[in-house]
């Protein structure tokens, strides 16, 4: 029996990007039932450890410029689900947290999300995670050495 060619970088991106469509087609599925986009929801999601995040790190972890995350927290301050507050160790910089109602509002997509994501089986979830932070990894390392 012949060997299987090996696989290449574009088969793996073509998986990667199909799950991740996948994924994220499920997910606002869940989130336009409560009105949040999936943007909002990884910025919720930054800030639902209650410890207050930057401006610039909260634009990281979602994935956005910082134009338009500015335009989104706005949008969140609004409907009293963020606040920003001056950071009492850095004047310069601003923090953002969940209000009372953002919390109880995290907490029910959090509850709704859970419920309706797939699961393969026991255990896929953390090997998968730990995968993907692998790759995370060597992908980061390889930058920093190309650089």
């Amino acid at each position: 029996m012949p060997t299987p060619p090996p696989r290449q970088p574009q088969d793996l991106m073509q998986l990667l990007t199909r799950a991740e469509r996948l994924a994220a087609r499920r997910l606002q599925g869940v989130l336009d039932e409560h009105g949040c986009s999936l943007d909002a929801w990884r910025v919720l999601a930054q800030l639902a450890d209650g410890e207050g995040h930057s401006m610039t790190a909260v634009a990281e972890a979602a994935f956005l410029p910082p134009a338009t995350l500015t335009k989104l927290v706005d949008h969140l301050v609004e409907q009293n689900l963020v606040h920003r507050r001056v950071d009492p160790l850095d004047r310069r910089r601003v923090l953002a947290f969940l209000t009372p109602r953002g919390e109880t509002y995290w907490r029910r997509i959090g509850r709704d999300v859970r419920a309706k994501w797939p699961v393969v089986s026991d255990g896929d979830d953390e090997m998968l995670r730990g995968l993907l932070e692998r790759m995370i990894g060597a992908l980061e390392g390889a930058a920093r050495t190309a650089t």
